[in-house]
């Protein structure tokens, strides 16, 4: 009796020392506290989701990569500038230059739709009857497009809240109708206007501009300026060539027309956006192809930032 006693009071010290194990484990405290976000994001408690990623911040067993990204100093942004304390990022002059040119063109598109409407801007949807699937590529340019907005976000410490990404299955004309990254933090997205709108109130612009800007911080503007231009850096880094930003760069412009800011002022802040945005991405090249992967299966955004975490480690 004695001896069978002390066998189960040893198996449940091992058992007790196990699972201090387990808890000790840095990524199983990690993913613990995950589960947690996920469940706060389900019940759309985006601020408790928020308070448990920051406290996990730059913690022994938490978010390392959270808003830990390098960046570039603001005032970079010309050609002559790209070597700066000792960092040479003249090898992304090429890629800086695709990025401006794509938004260029989706620009130059939409004012071209303008024209020819002659009743305010016409907006690229799906068309009813449309049953043409998608190929493997289109799913795969979605998934490497919404895994950039969902990087870029992370590693400037911006949480996603929810995304979506087209399945095989789906049909549509507009290869990215169906894919999105939303994000905690950028509610005042609800405040801005239509360009329509906007261009109705350009003479009262500077009065627009005093109110607009204490609804959003010059932090939060840099953030949402390079992670609604991931999207668009994640296709050219993984095709050469962009698809389907009408609404990214739509969405950029409208904000920076809602702040009330001035051609002279737009022109070096969207360089500088999409070179920080190139250097963060071309940087973590891997660990977008790994977050892709987990998109494109349904993972929760827990087990994204998981992975994230976990590809960053390996570094």
């Amino acid at each position: 009796m004695h001896a069978l006693a002390r066998h189960v009071s040893g198996h449940r010290r091992c058992v007790s020392a196990a699972d201090r194990g387990r808890r000790s484990d840095p990524s199983e405290r990690r993913r613990r506290s995950l589960l947690r976000l996920d469940r706060e994001l389900g019940k759309r408690n985006y601020r408790n989701a928020l308070t448990i990623a920051r406290q996990l911040q730059g913690k022994p067993g938490g978010l390392a990569g959270f808003g830990s990204a390098k960046q570039v100093p603001k005032r970079v942004w010309l050609p002559d500038d790209l070597k700066l304390n000792g960092m040479d990022l003249s090898y992304l002059s090429p890629l800086v230059d695709s990025i401006l040119d794509s938004i260029q063109s989706c620009l130059d598109f939409a004012r071209t739709e303008d024209s020819v409407a002659g009743s305010g801007r016409q907006r690229v949807v799906l068309e009813e009857g449309n049953n043409q699937p998608l190929g493997e590529e289109d799913i795969f340019m979605c998934t490497q497009h919404e895994a950039g907005h969902f990087l870029v976000a992370y590693l400037l410490g911006v949480l996603p809240k929810e995304y979506k990404v087209l399945k095989r299955g789906n049909s549509s004309q507009d290869q990215f109708a169906g894919g999105t990254v939303k994000f905690v933090g950028f509610e005042f997205l609800r405040e801005v206007p239509d360009l329509d709108t906007l261009n109705e109130s350009i003479g009262s612009t500077e009065s627009s501009y005093r109110v607009n800007k204490r609804c959003i911080s010059s932090k939060t503007f840099n953030n949402f300026s390079c992670v609604i231009l991931g999207g668009l850096v994640a296709e050219l880094l993984s095709f050469g060539y962009s698809e389907g930003l009408h609404s990214d760069v739509d969405k950029l412009e409208r904000v920076m027309r809602w702040l009330g800011l001035t051609e002279s002022a737009v022109k070096p802040h969207v360089k500088w956006a999409s070179l920080n945005t190139a250097f963060i991405l071309h940087h973590h090249h891997k660990t977008r192809l790994q977050l892709a992967k987990a998109m494109g299966s349904g993972k929760s955004i827990g087990s994204c930032i998981n992975i994230i975490e976990n590809s960053l480690h390996q570094k």
